[in-house]
């Protein structure tokens, strides 16, 4: 799906439902295939494809069924599909129904990522229906549901520590044998406010201007790992967990482009 797309059906979703009004708060009763803002993306994303209950342990959606801090909801999708060379996870879509951009994440993986596992928090601005749905290289579309009661998170003012000076500065962690055979750990960590243009700053009564991750690029020795198309519903100071196929060295790398069309690099060596 071409970027230039899939961030036209995010910017027109979001508008959408700020200006209709239909991000609004759900019950954990209310039927999660009726709901209002679902109904639009699926037509918009999934254009009519029939979307399949998940089997169990193929795809799992691990998020609080209560939220500590709606502004830092940690979300976790693993997959498991049966060993087949013709058939992977080759997507996994993040759709958060009450938020003002509910299509929250894209992300795309390789066969160099081992896994089409995520972990990574994001931001619940009413109590909703959160999404995983995962599109097999066969072109089959699989989803779970789960509801969050969490209010507040998009419209939350950043914390303390978001600064301008740290823009766009990035850390890898790795975990696991790079000279092994096993799909390795990691995780990618990006210094951004990621502002929704939703928060009013206390001092001046105004709102902040949105400015936030948009695409992410991650490499490891000049192999594609993975990619994210992403918007205001990840937290401040996105954080990702993913993993890749160890190839015994070399240069893993992650280059993501914000709102604004600001390029951020970051890169190391894996020995």
């Amino acid at each position: 799906m071409p970027r230039t797309w899939v961030w036209r059906v995010l910017g027109v979703l979001g508008l959408l439902a700020v200006t209709t009004g239909t991000a609004q708060a759900l019950q954990p009763d209310d039927d999660p295939q009726l709901s209002p803002v679902w109904l639009k993306v699926r037509a918009s994303l999934f254009e009519g494809r029939a979307i399949e209950p998940a089997p169990a342990g193929l795809l799992t959606l691990e998020v609080p069924a209560r939220a500590i801090d709606a502004a830092v909801v940690p979300l976790v999708i693993r997959t498991v599909l049966p060993d087949h060379a013709s058939r992977r996870v080759s997507k996994l879509y993040v759709i958060i129904d009450a938020n003002p951009s509910p299509i929250s994440a894209i992300f795309q993986f390789t066969p160099d990522s081992g896994r089409a596992d995520i972990e990574t928090r994001v931001r619940v601005d009413a109590y909703t229906h959160v999404r995983a749905i995962a599109e097999t290289t066969d072109g089959k579309l699989f989803m779970t549901t789960r509801f969050v009661k969490a209010s507040g998170g998009c419209s939350a003012p950043p914390g303390a520590d978001a600064s301008t000076a740290t823009l766009g500065q990035m850390r890898f962690r790795v975990e696991g044998d790079i000279k092994g055979t096993q799909p390795v750990r990691a995780q990618l960590m990006i210094e951004h406010p990621n502002h929704s243009g939703l928060a009013m700053d206390q001092a001046t009564r105004q709102y902040t201007p949105p400015h936030y991750v948009r695409s992410v690029e991650i490499t490891y020795a000049d192999r594609p790992v993975l990619t994210a198309d992403v918007d205001f519903s990840m937290s401040e100071n996105p954080t990702f967990y993913f993993y890749l196929l160890p190839r015994g060295g070399g240069e893993l790398r992650a280059t993501v482009v914000d709102s604004k069309g600001m390029r951020f690099v970051a890169a190391q060596t894996l020995q």
